[in-house]
């Protein structure tokens, strides 16, 4: 990677891995692009564009602009805003990717996009869920994925564009408040500790779910596409994680720092019916076998970095 542009920068995921990049391959070489311009570290740090990632030619006259040789694909909708918006979350998720994919076919770049937990469906397997197994999901966010997995298959066999993905988890970061995915809670508990020291949460107690913290996340993606391409059989959509938790593990880790901390629920039965359908926890053999995928932070020292952070900031404004 020498050259890269980043659609959905401001977002979760993107607002981190800008940084990175900028750090590791120089704040001129990585050109990051979203639907609105924020006054920001992303905006300030190196080069910017607006784009609306469903806008073909524009996608392809920034990436020829900057002669990028890497597109990190992360602009999307995320789980439970997809449901409310199914056609919208189709246009963009799909219309985004494949505008992405025809951008990397025509410039020879390589291409990375996220897909998710969200893959699955309640037919897979639970426990351990295989790299390879049944994806038939139950929500628009997850037919997107899986279909996004797909047409990164085509493109690679069919046209030999180098694409690459994992499926991530749940998301945990101190930078970016939550943002409409059903893994969010785990985010915003934090933020209810620090200010409220209670929180009530949409997710049921006993939903388990996998989760990474985002620096293991950020590493997860530059490692992939750093690897050997030679080496790798999955190619687009590797399982990866850190730990599978419920509501009430965070609870428990905050409470070695917050001791008066309490958790309450209020379900949400939409964000609960696609948590259900998602695995337990799933097998990431394949990522540490074939690019060595190894997360560095567990659910203690997430609890600590996450409440040091906040505590530290001025972004713990919950109402």
């Amino acid at each position: 990677m020498k050259k890269i542009l980043v659609t959905g920068a401001l977002g979760q995921i993107g607002s981190e891995l800008v940084m990175k990049l900028r750090e590791l391959y120089g704040k001129d070489n990585v050109v990051a692009t979203d639907i609105r311009k924020v006054e920001n570290d992303v905006f300030g740090t190196g080069p910017f564009e607006i784009l609306d990632v469903t806008d073909k030619q524009k996608f392809l006259k920034i990436a020829r602009k900057y002669n990028v040789d890497t597109i990190m694909h992360l602009a999307s909708l995320l789980s439970a805003t997809a449901e409310e918006k199914p056609l919208l979350a189709w246009d963009i998720n799909m219309g985004g990717l494949l505008n992405g994919l025809e951008t990397a076919r025509e410039l020879d770049a390589q291409l990375f996009t996220p897909s998710s937990i969200g893959a699955f469906g309640p037919n897979t397997p639970k426990q351990d869920t295989p790299q390879d197994t049944l994806q038939r999901p139950t929500t628009m966010y997850g037919v997107n994925k899986v279909a996004g997995e797909l047409l990164c298959d085509y493109y690679f066999n069919k046209f030999g564009v180098d694409t690459r993905g994992v499926r991530f988890p749940g998301l945990i970061s101190y930078l970016t408040p939550p943002g409409g995915g059903t893994t969010d809670y785990a985010v915003d508990i934090y933020y209810h500790a620090i200010k409220n020291q209670s929180y009530t949460s949409y997710i049921d107690k006993g939903t388990y779910m996998d989760m990474m913290y985002m620096p293991d996340a950020i590493d997860a993606i530059i490692q992939l596409m750093e690897a050997d391409g030679s080496k790798l059989i999955h190619r687009n959509a590797f399982n990866i994680t850190a730990m599978s938790v419920a509501p009430e593990d965070f609870a428990r880790a905050i409470q070695t720092h917050i001791p008066n901390f309490t958790l309450k629920y209020d379900v949400d039965p939409v964000r609960q019916a696609i948590a259900d359908s998602w695995p337990n926890n799933i097998d990431v053999s394949a990522a540490k076998q074939e690019w060595g995928f190894q997360p560095k932070y567990d659910l203690t020292s997430i609890t600590q970095d996450m409440l040091e952070k906040l505590g530290n900031s001025s972004v713990n404004k919950v109402s």
